[in-house]
């Protein structure tokens, strides 16, 4: 072979994986995930406090964002196929330029379970901004749920992680979950199932599994999106006592804030 030609053809093998990368995609634009998304519920999903929508005893009329969506239909399925009686959804985007946040960023702010301690949310009945967790912590669920320290920040994402969570609640007192994250596409899937009975005043209020939340995390052009639907299905005589709603979309705000605060915060 030619001097000149050997060199051309090593200068083409240095640079194309270089041209590759440049030229690999940045990711979905808000609009291709959402193409029907009301102008009114856009905007809310790029402020600072994102967008929800609450429904009581939702039926087949509910307008499930989700649907409106290219995610996939069963981040939405796994809560409404449990018939929920309260409902809450949420888009919210963390901004940035394509391509600065990765899912490692996201899968790593998931694994702090411990930032979730002490965040504030407004107290109707006192007044005041308290601590909803006054304690988070992994466990281990085989070891009489000892308490487990959060890892290290991890160099790769897993394909599928289950771990167990405690947060002692300032309604609930403690509540166990269980919370596994799994690649689901472009994107990172984040399901939170209650472990156990969450009692209040002694009383079984919410039975096992039938609190689930799901979160998606997705890079995008914009940003970050996380897409999040979370349902509870209780009894008639809970929900007289309880005002569910209230309940459902303050927890589920306290850990969109904490998952997000800790991706922008990577």
């Amino acid at each position: 072979m030619p001097v000149r030609l050997f060199f051309l053809v090593l200068k083409c093998l240095v640079l194309f994986p270089i041209a590759a990368q440049a030229s690999q995609p940045a990711g979905r634009s808000f609009d291709e995930i959402f193409p029907r998304l009301s102008p009114e519920a856009r905007a809310a999903a790029f402020s600072q406090e994102g967008h929800f929508s609450t429904f009581e005893r939702p039926g087949g009329g509910v307008d499930i964002l989700a649907s409106q969506s290219a995610l996939n239909p069963g981040i939405a399925y796994a809560v409404l196929g449990m018939r929920p009686v309260v409902l809450v959804e949420s888009i919210m985007i963390i901004p940035g330029e394509a391509g600065e946040f990765s899912l490692l960023d996201v899968y790593n702010a998931l694994s702090r379970i411990r930032d979730l301690q002490g965040r504030l949310y407004h107290s109707h009945r006192r007044d005041a901004y308290i601590p909803l967790f006054e304690e988070a912590t992994r466990i281990d669920a085989g070891r009489r749920n000892a308490p487990i320290a959060d890892p290290a920040p991890a160099a790769s994402v897993p394909q599928s992680e289950t771990i167990y969570v405690r947060l002692r609640d300032a309604n609930f007192g403690n509540t166990f979950y269980r919370a596994q994250m799994t690649l689901d596409g472009p994107g990172l899937r984040y399901t939170l199932v209650n472990s156990r009975n969450i009692t209040f005043l002694m009383f079984p209020a919410i039975r096992e599994g039938r609190f689930i939340a799901q979160m998606y995390f997705e890079p995008i052009a914009e940003g970050i999106l996380i897409y999040s639907i979370a349902g509870v299905d209780v009894s008639n005589f809970v929900a007289s006592q309880i005002h569910m709603p209230s309940a459902i979309s303050t927890r589920l705000e306290v850990i969109i804030g904490w998952a997000a605060d800790g991706i922008a915060s990577r």
